[in-house]
């Protein structure tokens, strides 16, 4: 398998770890109790940590498909090479850093690799005409 291919598949793995500090937010804030019952009324209740694990998750769900659609878009064009594979593992390290960035509540820091994750999708739409 290529490397954006497994860039691909962490990517997919970063949204199901990004759950595990939201569940147990969720935990914490239900008295040490998830609530499998009504997990989105929990999640609505949530504040500091727990909210910002949540939006962490949920734009993490956001980030993949756009970043999918680039690395697919360059395999099916036949477009090969380093800058894809850097493209590809630079958005897998923005978006590790995004989800720390926005647990530890680092804003700015957070938007800046936002920023730089976005690009490299687009850049990889964009790679057969580069």
């Amino acid at each position: 398998m290529s490397i954006p291919f497994w860039c691909i598949f962490i990517s997919a793995l970063l949204i199901f770890i990004a759950k595990a500090p939201l569940a147990k937010a969720m935990a914490a804030e239900g008295g040490g109790r998830y609530d499998n019952h009504h997990p989105r009324a929990q999640q609505a209740r949530l504040t500091g940590f727990g909210a910002r694990a949540l939006a962490a998750h949920l734009n993490s769900i956001e980030a993949f498909p756009l970043f999918a659609v680039g690395v697919l878009m360059a395999h099916v064009t036949q477009t090969y090479g380093y800058l894809i594979d850097i493209l590809a593992i630079t958005f897998v390290i923005s978006r590790v850093l995004y989800l720390l960035f926005y647990w530890w509540d680092m804003h700015w820091q957070r938007s800046l690799v936002w920023i730089i994750g976005l690009l490299c999708s687009l850049l990889l739409m964009l790679s057969p005409v580069l």
